[in-house]
């Protein structure tokens, strides 16, 4: 049975993708592509002495790989540029140093000859040992260059046997290049230490883990997987924030990704026309072990520092990412008086913060994935709306407030004052 685990990185991804889909007219930032490039997909498959395990249908752990890359090749949409790399297929000798740089690009990531990659894939024998960590880093070079969507499609039966080049460690150092490309695992029959590394490495760059017991099950999920990376998405836009508002990156409505380390804050900027709506949501991926009990932040203020409208959301640990969110109408300008001239616009000042920790144990760098969402629609016309009526500003909620709490008071003296009079006139 086929087993799938919901990421963090991939939940961060989901919140942003509903986020674009409610903005559809502003969904893409100004400096993103403006024409499509063919997805790529890079199918990493082991082939270290371990595969010649015979439990998978009655055949052997290699044959049902062989199997599900022939009945993938045939499936592969025209638009998909795949290519193939294997870990372990050369080097059968006991000397680590060679064992552990036996990876190679078996096909070149293009568009796809059929026969050639089936002959390609048909002269694989196991052999060798398991490099995941330098087949990772091989496969991240075979996808560089372009925009496109790109995927990695790991194929194991068994943990790294090449630390301290830690697998994991690598997928978060290629997630932190910003270059979007996802890598999904698939564990044949594995064991709990496997299943351990496989999650860990899908985590950190928001793809998926499966487990296989069968042949069906892997040829099946390896070709939605490649079928997944032809389907259109939207690519975020790289880009740093800053220690403090003054010199922080301007931002235009669209799809953003960062980086930040725990207890962090960033900061960036956006302009907001009179009549105008900024929308703005963040997310950040927990991509890694971390404390119970943490927060995010996401606060709009003027370039003075006076703050304008927040948004925070806390967790307990039982998610892999946490969002919040802002909205901030500037109202429109009532001045008729040169109507050619061009309404100045204000610039918003944007700080994302965690309250994120980690165990000692654990790295924090690079930091972790953050996602944001900035979007400028037309302010709201209704004075119903709570945008609108200055609710989500701060400064009507304080004055309701100040307002119920002086009513309070003076009906509480009255009564106070009515029962004393009562009780001297008994």
């Amino acid at each position: 049975m086929i087993t799938r685990k919901r990421l963090a990185a991939r939940a961060c991804g989901l919140f942003a993708a509903l986020a674009v889909g409610l903005f559809p007219a502003s969904a893409t930032a100004a400096d993103g592509p403006t024409a499509k490039e063919p997805p790529k997909v890079d199918l990493v498959l082991d082939v270290s002495g371990s595969m010649r395990a015979n439990d998978i249908d009655g055949g052997s752990r290699m044959a049902a790989a062989k199997q599900a890359f022939n009945e993938v090749i045939d499936a592969v949409p025209a638009e998909v540029q795949l290519g193939i790399r294997t870990l372990g297929a050369d080097y059968a000798g006991d000397d680590r140093t060679l064992g552990c740089k036996d990876t190679k690009q078996l096909y070149k990531v293009g568009p796809l000859d059929r026969t050639e990659a089936k002959t390609a894939v048909a002269t694989l024998a196991p052999t060798g040992w398991t490099p995941i960590g330098p087949a990772l880093l091989g496969a991240a070079q075979d996808l560089e260059g372009g925009k496109a969507t790109k995927r990695i499609v790991l194929i194991t039966d068994g943990e790294d046997t090449c630390a301290p080049l830690d697998p994991c460690e690598v997928a978060r150092d290629i997630a932190a290049k910003g270059i979007h490309l996802v890598i999904d695992t698939l564990g044949l029959v594995p064991d709990a230490k496997t299943r351990a590394q496989l999650t860990c490495i899908a985590e950190a760059t928001g793809g998926t883990y499966t487990s296989v017991q069968h042949k069906a099950e892997l040829s099946g999920r390896v070709r939605q997987l490649v079928d997944r990376a032809a389907d259109p998405v939207v690519n975020p836009v790289a880009t740093e924030g800053a220690k403090q508002c003054e010199g922080a990156p301007q931002l235009k409505a669209g799809l953003y990704s960062d980086r930040e380390t725990f207890g962090e804050h960033r900061w960036y900027r956006v302009d907001v026309l009179p009549g105008q709506e900024l929308r703005a949501s963040v997310s950040i991926g927990a991509d890694r072990a971390v404390n119970n009990d943490y927060g995010v932040l996401l606060r709009a203020t003027t370039v003075h520092g006076r703050e304008i409208v927040r948004g925070s959301e806390a967790g307990d640990g039982r998610t892999d990412a946490l969002s919040t969110g802002l909205r901030y109408p500037k109202a429109d300008t009532d001045d008729d008086s040169d109507s050619d001239a061009k309404p100045a616009a204000e610039t918003v000042c944007l700080q994302v913060s965690n309250s994120f920790s980690a165990p000692a144990s654990v790295k924090t760098t690079p930091g972790m994935p953050v996602e944001l969402t900035i979007d400028l629609v037309d302010g709201p016309d209704s004075a119903s709306d709570a945008a609108a009526f200055g609710l989500g500003r701060g400064w009507w909620t304080l004055a309701v407030l100040v307002l119920a709490g002086l009513l309070a008071g003076l009906v509480w003296g009255w009564i106070s004052r009515w029962r004393i009079s009562v009780w001297r006139t008994n």
